[in-house]
């Protein structure tokens, strides 16, 4: 058993220009915007759908299961998680309906601003939603582009299963083991 023991990553503050950013209507869902957690300057940009629970009713922190499960898989990958920086496609949770390819197409602005200030060394995209927005391609599909390296956008890029997706099927586990073990393996020979 591993002691490995994960942890509410520090958040990074939203741009002051961009905190009451209300372009894709999210902000009527009530939800506030999450730029990113883990290390802003860390060389691998990990890309999820959206924010998830960060903090309780009472407003106390809090670590979603997404976040447990990608940490310790990562751990157990060889990731060091200050190695790590989470951002999402949408930087606030929804919480009910909403115009999803409108609203994606919207906030992949934010991504893009993130993207030329942090110049990361490698992307890993979680997730089919992430991979078809991060792609531009709505045909693209985790199960068929794990693997591999593909240059999105003059970025480094993988995808894996979402750490959510893990947690409804522990089978897809060692799958997004070997795919956390695939970027590990670039990232510490940069050999990719």
């Amino acid at each position: 058993m591993s002691d490995f023991c994960p942890k509410t990553l520090v958040e990074e503050p939203t741009p002051n220009h961009l905190d009451d950013c209300k372009d894709c209507g999210l902000y009527q869902h009530g939800t506030r915007m999450v730029w990113g957690e883990g290390n802003p300057d860390a060389p691998i940009m990990i890309i999820l759908d959206n924010p998830g629970a960060r903090e309780n009713r009472e407003g106390d922190a809090f670590l979603c299961g997404t976040r447990q499960t990608l940490q310790e898989v990562a751990n157990d990958a060889g990731l060091d998680i200050d190695d790590l920086y989470v951002t999402y496609i949408l930087k606030r949770k929804p919480v009910r309906a909403y115009e999803k390819e409108k609203v994606r197409h919207i906030c992949m602005k934010h991504l893009d601003q993130q993207l030329k200030e942090k110049k990361p060394t490698l992307i890993l995209c979680l997730g089919n939603v992430a991979v078809q927005s991060f792609f531009q391609n709505p045909e693209a599909e985790v199960k068929t582009l794990r693997g591999s390296w593909y240059d999105i956008r003059g970025f480094k890029t993988a995808v894996a299963y979402h750490p959510l997706a893990v947690r409804r099927r522990p089978n897809l586990r060692s799958l997004l083991l070997e795919d956390l073990k695939f970027v590990a393996e670039c990232y510490n020979t940069l050999d990719c």
